[in-house]
């Protein structure tokens, strides 16, 4: 408490940033991210503390702060903070958070936020489908409930992916291929399994693929390097209103072809392999106006990531947009998030000092 109040007098930003509690009741995050926020923030003369929805109380908030010279963190109580930083890791903990009082308290206290939470694949496609701009960077994609639907599509496409609506990092992913005899053969990261016909197939996916609100989006044949696709990952932060791009990082499938996310096997390539003027362009482009379709649509987002596809034709397809960025393995990258981050914070808090 001590060490909050001292920054507070001082009329310096305090930034709490939001997580959740693990089931044996520590704190789930990205601990060097929040460590790495906390030093560029005290080099700006502010501060940060992280919290979860069990500390919050009426007039006051029970969190941590990371004290760099004893290299630990420190339990303390503030006063709310002049913004809050959302980083629950959970989707389940940011239900459950829906649900409370939390943010309407924030919104009259006028207490900025972001992000306003985790993105629902299929609301990103209807909402990005009649997009002036970003409609003609999308896969053809529908809900895989209705199995009349769903056999039309496979028939169109032949090759698809399958993917829960609300999923990330390349988890619950499928592909799935019908054959020229009608064959239906489905691909997992790990397993693969033939199936005689698409009736055999429902018959053991239907329950399964509307537990989890999957989507089918057709496969886009994707352009090669040394033999393999690859993709990028785009990471963007608000800033004057407008969205700039942080960083771009390449990754290639290594072991498999249904995701190229690094836990999944996939490896790190230079953008500069792959960078031109008109690639530059692109993502310049669909960061603004992505930026602001969400910010539109879903409340303000300071910072997202995009997975962006290449065809083999040159075409561009936005594949993802995540709410909550995964660190990235670029040193570089990760470092600029950090300045941006900060930056929007004392934006946002008024560069009080």
């Amino acid at each position: 408490m001590v060490v909050i109040n001292e920054w507070c007098k001082g009329k310096v930003p305090v930034i709490g940033i939001l997580t959740a509690q693990k089931k044996d009741g520590s704190i789930a995050g990205n601990a060097p991210l929040f460590i790495g926020l906390q030093k560029k923030l005290i080099s700006h003369n502010g501060i940060s503390f992280i919290f979860t929805l069990e500390g919050v109380h009426e007039h006051s908030i029970e969190g941590f702060t990371f004290i760099p010279e004893k290299k630990g963190w420190e339990k303390i109580t503030a006063p709310y903070p002049d913004l809050v930083y959302n980083r629950i890791p959970f989707r389940t903990s940011e239900e459950e958070l829906k649900n409370t009082e939390f943010f309407s308290c924030l919104r009259d206290k006028n207490i900025p936020f972001f992000n306003p939470g985790f993105i629902d694949k299929y609301e990103l496609y209807q909402l990005f489908k009649n997009h002036p701009t970003l409609q003609s960077y999308m896969p053809a994609t529908i809900t895989a409930i209705h199995k009349q639907e769903f056999l039309s599509f496979l028939t169109k496409f032949n090759s698809i992916y399958l993917k829960p609506a609300q999923s990330a990092r390349g988890n619950g992913i499928f592909k799935l291929v019908l054959d020229t005899d009608k064959k239906i053969c489905f691909k997992g990261l790990k397993t693969s399994e033939e199936f005689l016909t698409f009736d055999h197939f429902w018959v053991e996916w239907e329950n399964k693929l509307k537990k989890k609100n999957y989507l089918a989006q057709e496969e886009i044949k994707s352009r090669l390097y040394d033999g393999n696709r690859f993709d990028l990952r785009i990471l963007a932060h608000a800033e004057n209103n407008h969205y700039i791009v942080t960083g771009v990082g390449i990754r290639q499938s290594q072991i498999q072809e249904i995701t190229t996310h690094i836990p999944k096997g996939g490896r790190l390539l230079p953008y500069d392999l792959f960078q031109t003027e008109e690639l530059d362009l692109f993502i310049q482009t669909i960061v603004e106006q992505i930026g602001k379709a969400l910010s539109k649509k879903l409340g303000f987002f300071g910072e997202f990531s995009i997975d962006v596809g290449i065809s083999q034709s040159g075409q561009y397809y936005i594949y993802e947009v995540n709410s909550k960025p995964m660190s990235f393995d670029e040193s570089e990258i990760e470092e600029r998030k950090i300045d941006h981050l900060c930056r929007l914070f004392l934006q946002l808090t008024g560069n009080k000092k």
